[in-house]
């Protein structure tokens, strides 16, 4: 009878030794990865903030008025922006001398609403647990675990 030699291959208890390495590897590697990720998104949605609101000067220095033609609404109609998972919505103050855009997280940035108005007053309404340890709302952007 002949015999084969396998003599070349790995043993199940070294495969096992590396599967479980990229197990430990990926345990650590892929929840700093989705903070990455959020952070990123929470970072194009201030700016996204920070651009409306130049715009609505801009509207307002030409018009001195925040609001449409119409007078019925902000000059900036609501809109979501997909790459940073936020809905921004505009609300008129003052009879259209004065506004406030609110930007809320949805999928990854769940649980995240920021705030800015004519001001320029930008202010974090709610944030993830773990994001923060401030009580809100506080009167910055919170981008990053603190």
């Amino acid at each position: 009878m002949r015999r084969f030699d396998f003599g070349g291959g790995f043993t199940l208890i070294e495969l096992l030794i590396v599967v479980m390495v990229v197990a430990v590897l990926l345990s650590i590697a892929l929840p700093a990865y989705n903070d990455y990720t959020t952070r990123s998104r929470l970072n194009a949605a201030a700016g996204t903030l920070k651009e409306v609101r130049s715009r609505m000067e801009q509207r307002y220095a030409d018009n001195r008025t925040y609001a449409n033609g119409a007078g019925t609404g902000c000059a900036i109609g609501d809109f979501s922006e997909p790459a940073s998972g936020f809905a921004f919505a505009c609300v008129l103050t003052n009879g259209g001398q004065g506004f406030t855009w609110t930007a809320t997280g949805s999928g990854s940035t769940a649980g995240f609403t920021y705030r800015t108005d004519e001001t320029g007053i930008e202010t974090t309404l709610a944030a993830k647990a773990g994001w923060t340890a401030a009580t809100l709302p506080v009167n910055r952007l919170i981008l990053r675990k603190e």
